[in-house]
């Protein structure tokens, strides 16, 4: 059986929708934001939080590292201009469902002055 990453995103866009993530997670799923100490139980809470949400983001992934039952994204998340970036770690059961997601957010920032010969931007 495919894992729940390969079919977020072998799908498209049309992959990450309401529907087709609740079919690839666990009926037990757990998905936790700490910074707002919020947590979600079973996918059938997910769905309708997530059917709910008023104007749901554009989602870029920016990448995806992992093996096995742990896999993290970076994504940028564009709430109407309003944009925040997230990591995502993926927790998979053993037939590759998702059984927990842990997210973090942050907003982007300027860049500091005193670091500008070290760095360079990043797009």
């Amino acid at each position: 059986m495919r894992t729940a990453m390969g079919r977020l995103f072998d799908g498209g866009p049309e992959a990450l929708s309401p529907t087709t993530e609740y079919e690839l997670r666990h009926p037990d799923y757990v998905m936790e934001m700490p910074q707002s100490g919020e947590r979600i139980r079973g996918r059938e809470a997910m769905r309708r939080m997530q059917e709910g949400y008023p104007v749901p983001p554009t989602i870029t992934v920016r990448r995806v590292t992992g093996a096995g039952p742990v896999w993290v994204l970076e994504t940028v998340n564009d709430y109407a201009g309003d944009i925040w970036h997230a990591v995502v770690v993926f927790e998979l059961d053993q037939e590759g469902r998702i059984l927990r997601d842990t997210r973090y957010y942050g907003r982007p920032f300027p860049p500091e002055d005193s670091r500008a010969a070290l760095v360079e931007r990043m797009d």
